[in-house]
């Protein structure tokens, strides 16, 4: 992991006077913790939503019970109604979230190991990216950890006031 990216995130929030919220699953606050090693990231985040079972996704963040069932935890629907949810209970300018498969088992030929959805909600809109990781459980983890803090920093970037 990119030690800077975390403190680099915090800076562009400060600077741009935004915050951030996190909803996790797979990673299971390996985000939240990578921002909070940052000296004054409390300035910008205060809320971090680990939801590794279906009833927080629901109870937490407000995933409907249909989206799970019809599209399952690990799907793009599911990772954009995690990030709607931590941005709308938590009042954030920006909310990531992450629901993936680590592994080493859970995997099926639909889902494999390494299917990992990171989504970014503001309110301008939410959208969710794809990610085929491999590695150990993790490398997986890790990989999502940093994507996510990536898709997070770019719609900072995006945001010019």
């Amino acid at each position: 992991m990119n030690e800077n990216l975390a403190a680099e995130l915090v800076a562009l929030l400060k600077e741009r006077g935004l915050t951030l919220a996190t909803a996790e699953s797979c990673t299971g606050g390996l985000i939240g913790a990578e921002i909070t090693s940052v000296p004054g990231a409390s300035e910008v985040y205060g809320f971090g939503f680990v939801t590794y079972a279906n009833e927080a996704k629901e109870a937490l963040l407000g995933v409907r019970r249909d989206t799970l069932l019809a599209h399952g935890a690990v799907s793009p629907e599911t990772a954009r109604e995690m990030a709607v949810g931590a941005r709308e209970k938590s009042g954030a300018d920006v909310a990531v979230s992450v629901t993936g498969i680590a592994g080493p088992g859970g995997g099926t030929p639909e889902k494999p190991v390494g299917l990992v959805y990171v989504g970014v909600s503001t309110a301008e809109g939410t959208r969710a990216e794809r990610l085929g990781l491999s590695g150990s459980r993790d490398e997986i983890r890790a990989a999502a950890r940093e994507n996510a803090l990536l898709l997070a920093r770019a719609e900072v970037l995006k945001k010019t006031y």
